[in-house]
């Protein structure tokens, strides 16, 4: 009788939690972060992914607000309830908007690959900055932590989805009166219905568009246009000195210039990951060794 109760009162109360019912938060169409590589150990990679990350985020925007409850006392005695509500009403949002994490890791949906969403923060400014301190000190602060790439905006990455929403986040760099010399490095991962030529010649098309004076430049661009496809998800951003910071690797740019691996021995290097990604053909300018599948640029094809 006492194993009966027993058994009844564990399947009453959830003594063993399905483990269906434990939901990862997941990549998702509006996120912005930073999307960083590593060979391996993807824990390891992103405790020192938020180590760094935080670091530098203080050192830009001020330490991370605890969010603590403000007091919602009136301190005047004659305001009226309804006033006294709206202030409470106020109050309890602002508490729960500081309270939001400034980073929080996601599942990427790909091998390798680490996810950390950001709030209040410009993804952009943070990574140029980490990879600026790095180049200029040399200081080697990860092990396992590869390439660290911003991610400013996401859409699905169907051709449709992806054509409207990049012909008007690129304006911001590429609509005349603006201008400047690019690159498009393209990389997806487990995704077959994005094919690299057709995108590539597909974006190159719309910032021709925005302003025919912007032109490709394959050796050192102003700007890199960044487009990592993994499943469904279209991330994208554009980034300065992507040829200076070694195409945003943090294990290269801490090396002295004589200790960097060259472009062609670094593709030659590269270890393929990337499952059902698009496969890498050899010919792209440039690549990390050490790392997956260097995401190719565009070349001389697109003018």
């Amino acid at each position: 009788m006492m194993s009966e109760t027993r058994k009844r009162s564990r399947k009453h109360y959830g003594g063993h939690a399905p483990k269906k019912l434990r939901r990862t938060r997941e990549l998702e169409v509006g996120a912005e972060g930073v999307l960083i590589t590593c060979n391996m150990n993807e824990r390891k990679c992103t405790r020192e992914a938020f180590n760094l990350l935080n670091e530098y985020a203080d050192a830009l925007y001020g330490p991370e607000q605890s969010g603590e409850a403000q007091d919602s006392r009136s301190e005047e005695d004659d305001e009226d309830a309804e006033a006294a509500l709206k202030k409470e009403v106020s109050q309890i949002q602002t508490s729960m908007k500081s309270r939001q994490q400034r980073f929080t890791a996601l599942e990427s949906g790909a091998s390798n690959v680490v996810f950390i969403r950001s709030h209040g923060v410009d993804p952009e400014k943070l990574v140029h900055h980490i990879l600026s301190d790095l180049h200029q000190t040399k200081k080697k602060k990860t092990r396992v932590v590869l390439r660290m790439l911003p991610v400013s905006g996401t859409c699905r990455a169907f051709p449709e989805d992806m054509e409207k929403y990049l012909s008007v986040f690129l304006e911001r760099w590429f609509k005349a009166p603006l201008r400047a010399t690019y690159q498009i490095c393209f990389k997806a991962r487990n995704s077959s219905h994005n094919k690299r030529d057709d995108v590539i010649q597909d974006v190159a098309a719309l910032v021709a568009k925005m302003n025919p004076e912007n032109k490709v430049d394959l050796t050192n661009p102003e700007l890199s246009i960044i487009i990592e496809i993994i499943k469904a998800v279209c991330c994208v951003s554009v980034v300065r000195d992507y040829t200076l910071f070694r195409k945003y690797n943090l294990q290269e740019v801490s090396k002295d210039p004589a200790n960097q691996i060259p472009d062609k021995q670094e593709a030659a290097n590269q270890t393929q990951e990337h499952g059902n990604g698009t496969p890498t053909d050899g010919k792209a300018a440039g690549g990390d060794g050490q790392e997956e599948a260097e995401p190719e640029c565009m070349r001389s094809c697109v003018t």
